[in-house]
């Protein structure tokens, strides 16, 4: 569309033009002018051109300049066959004079302005073209090469101005509404973008590139359940389904929906355009939905085709070790050479296994001498912290982090872990602090966001911010049985019981082996004074952990209650 929109400037627009004092060159058939005067010499000039005979066409508009000095279609003409012969500067030079001549020849200004385009300098391209909308306001070819030039000097107001007055004059102007969408976009106001996508597509329902634009939208507000139904309106349509179908999957694996992830996987297949990379993404998706066997039939495959390849090695490994199969994952891991950019990750993973096997130290040594080699890489030292924790040893995790915390400081992930090291010593303010840095790096981290939110309500304090937290949290992961929890217990330490008890029990349907959430659905029961279910799942909890700290206490005073009661 816009490239046609910009080639129509070599086709004859001819617009009558008070300003013009010579004889008016309409369109349409020259035939009744006379061969010899200005009109002829230009109607000649025009059929050479559309003809391709570019050096007749030029001597004819120059005849037809000679005979009518005071037209500027002749000068328009040379210059379109100047821009053709890469003359630019001449090009330019018959525009102004066209221009001098008649004033308000919007086609002589839109050529000027493709030119300016043509020579890199949008702001002078954007001078010519501001003349030529100013004349025709609702001339869609004039508006959208202007916002074009805008946009590349970041002029988006002035764009939007432009559009707006455009869309006023043609509200069904499909390029008026789609274009506001895009320069909205740019200026991350996705609301708004938005909304004028969708009324771009309320006038063109098959646009497919709306739709791909508005899911984009939707995407960076996080409306993801939005996103995903855009993308697939625009399959029913698009002609390439190939990209929108991996953008779809992506979307899902993002989300952690990954059965839909498969389907679209499946797809791809079904097409003929399964590749490494998407084969890749199935055996993850297996990872994750702990379908090892499957998962390891996958990387296996992949490995015999790509045997060099560290990274398929590594999720291999990571399938037999989560398979339970720690020592041949130890084999897999340990062929990954020290100089790769995944034996960070690699040598995390068998510090893991050594610990399993009771090697706690060994674990630490090697974890020591691969920093000697990577003392630039993150992942090390996440990796033996978290062992120092698991090994009892959490100030050392501590204390290893914050001696290289100038390398780190702006990484999400660092911040991260020495924040659950500070909750794990009792330093919850210190703990707090690094959360809220961590929000800072990484605004769409959801542990984070759960973290502060599931924090402040076990702390009994700034409940409406720990609300915006895990709904926060909740946007980014809205399955999360974890944070869904979370948000219950933020209405218990609120007293909203009648909410508390609702998220709480979809909590307990999506996380059925978790002690605590029953445990805090117990106490949302008994606070909206329903003691008989707040028993059951006190009992259920019990069941789970049979030492929890306070259950006991709790079963016993509930069922003296229940007896006095009775």
């Amino acid at each position: 569309m816009l490239r046609y929109m910009f080639c129509c400037f070599g086709i004859c627009l001819l617009t009558a033009c008070s300003a013009v004092k010579s004889t008016e060159f309409p369109d349409g058939d020259f035939a009744n002018y006379q061969p010899h005067s200005g009109i002829g010499f230009y109607a000649q000039a025009r059929f050479a051109w559309d003809d391709g005979n570019a050096e007749r066409a030029l001597m004819l508009s120059r005849q037809a300049q000679h005979s009518d000095p005071d037209s500027p279609y002749p000068l328009v003409l040379e210059a379109e066959i100047m821009l053709k012969l890469g003359r630019v500067q001449e090009a330019l030079t018959a525009i102004d004079q066209a221009i001098k001549k008649a004033p308000d020849y919007r086609k002589a200004y839109l050529l000027g302005g493709n030119i300016m385009s043509s020579l890199g300098k949008p702001k002078e391209a954007a001078s010519y073209l501001r003349h030529a909308v100013r004349l025709s306001p609702d001339k869609e070819d004039a508006v959208l090469h202007l916002i074009t030039v805008l946009i590349q000097i970041f002029e988006y107001e002035e764009s939007v101005t432009v559009l707006k007055e455009l869309v006023r004059l043609k509200s069904d102007s499909i390029i008026g509404n789609y274009y506001l969408g895009k320069v909205y976009s740019q200026m991350r106001l996705y609301n708004d973008a938005i909304s004028y996508y969708q009324r771009t597509l309320e006038l063109k329902p098959d646009f497919v590139q709306a739709y791909i634009d508005m899911a984009i939208s939707f995407e960076a507000v996080g409306e993801y359940e939005k996103a995903i139904s855009a993308y697939k309106d625009a399959l029913d349509d698009a002609e390439n389904r190939a990209p929108l179908i991996q953008h779809l999957i992506q979307l899902f694996i993002q989300n952690r929906r990954y059965e839909e992830a498969l389907t679209y996987l499946d797809k791809l297949r079904d097409m003929g355009l399964e590749t490494t990379e998407t084969r890749r993404k199935t055996g993850l998706i297996y990872l994750e939905l702990e379908r090892y066997d499957d998962a390891i039939k996958i990387f296996s495959y992949l490995l015999e085709e790509e045997p060099e390849s560290d990274h398929i090695r590594l999720y291999l490994g990571s399938s037999f070790e989560e398979k339970g199969d720690l020592v041949t994952a130890a084999s897999e891991f340990i062929k990954i050479p020290k100089d790769s950019d995944v034996y960070p990750e690699a040598v995390g993973h068998l510090a893991f296994i050594l610990k399993e096997q009771g090697k706690g130290t060994e674990a630490v040594k090697l974890l020591e001498e691969a920093i000697e080699l990577h003392k630039d890489k993150l992942e090390i030292y996440l990796s033996l912290a978290s062992l120092y924790e698991s090994l009892g040893e959490a100030e050392k995790g501590l204390n290893l982090l914050l001696e290289v915390e100038s390398l780190f400081y702006n990484e999400a992930r660092f911040q991260f872990r020495i924040g659950i090291i500070y909750d794990k010593l009792g330093k919850r303010s210190q703990s707090i602090e690094r959360m809220k840095k961590v929000v800072e790096l990484n605004p769409k981290d959801a542990q984070a966001h759960n973290y502060l939110g599931y924090t402040y309500a076990e702390m009994g304090i700034n409940l409406d911010d720990a609300l915006i937290h895990i709904k926060r949290a909740l946007e980014l992961r809205p399955d999360d049985g974890f944070f869904i929890d979370s948000l219950g217990w933020v209405y218990y330490q609120m007293r909203r019981y009648e909410d508390a008890v609702r998220y709480l029990e979809k909590a307990v349907e999506l996380v059925s082996d978790d002690p605590t959430i029953m445990e805090h659905l117990g106490d949302a029961y008994l606070a909206r004074k329903s003691p008989k279910k707040a028993l059951k799942y006190y009992r259920k909890a019990r069941e789970l952990a049979p030492g929890k700290k306070g259950l006991d206490e709790k079963i016993r005073r509930l069922i003296r209650g229940e007896l006095e009661e009775k």
